[in-house]
């Protein structure tokens, strides 16, 4: 019985990838999953309680591997700066990634403070990773700069997400030359 209600679970995870995916937020609905999963609306019901906690489990089982993938990332980069590319680089490659998605709608109008709060904790573990890098290069504020730096990353993705005018090769090298050389063209 366990193992059915986990491979149950699983499913319901996967039809809301693809959903997010498919449709942002808005087509991330129970009667969606119910008929994505085969399910009875009633039994999704019986796995999550709401849109948000289904979007609060997908953060809590993808964002740590998308985590690690950054990670990852700039552990096979030498140097700081090329860390720091690294981890621009990494999080708007997997932009098109559906469990990106899950990690995207976090911003959802509909999620309590609880899940917010736990989601800032994950994104917050995520600014740590540069934060050694962006001492090494210097920075008297690294926790600062961080923030700021994945501000810009953060811009990027809704850029890409946006489907700009931009291809998101451009977005990228954009955001990659804003971090590491600033506002100054060519600098």
């Amino acid at each position: 019985m366990a193992e059915h209600r986990s491979m149950q679970r699983a499913a319901l995870l996967d039809a809301a990838r693809s959903l997010l995916s498919e449709g942002g937020t808005e087509a991330l609905t129970f009667p969606a999953l119910a008929e994505r999963t085969g399910l009875a609306r009633s039994s999704v019901y019986e796995y999550f309680r709401s849109r948000a906690a289904v979007v609060e489990e997908l953060c809590a089982v993808d964002f740590p591997v998308w985590a690690a993938e950054v990670e990852a990332a700039m552990a096979a980069a030498d140097g700081a700066g090329v860390k720091v590319e690294a981890y621009v680089r990494k999080q708007l490659e997997l932009v098109g990634d559906r469990r990106h998605r899950a990690v995207v709608a976090i911003s959802a109008s509909e999620l309590d403070a609880g899940a917010r709060e736990k989601i800032r904790a994950a994104h917050g573990g995520l600014i740590a990773m540069i934060v050694e890098a962006l001492a090494t290069l210097g920075h008297t504020e690294p926790r600062l700069a961080a923030m700021l730096l994945q501000g810009v990353v953060d811009a990027a993705v809704r850029r890409i997400e946006l489907g700009a005018a931009e291809e998101p090769d451009v977005i990228t090298e954009a955001a990659v030359g804003m971090v590491l050389r600033g506002v100054v063209a060519g600098g």
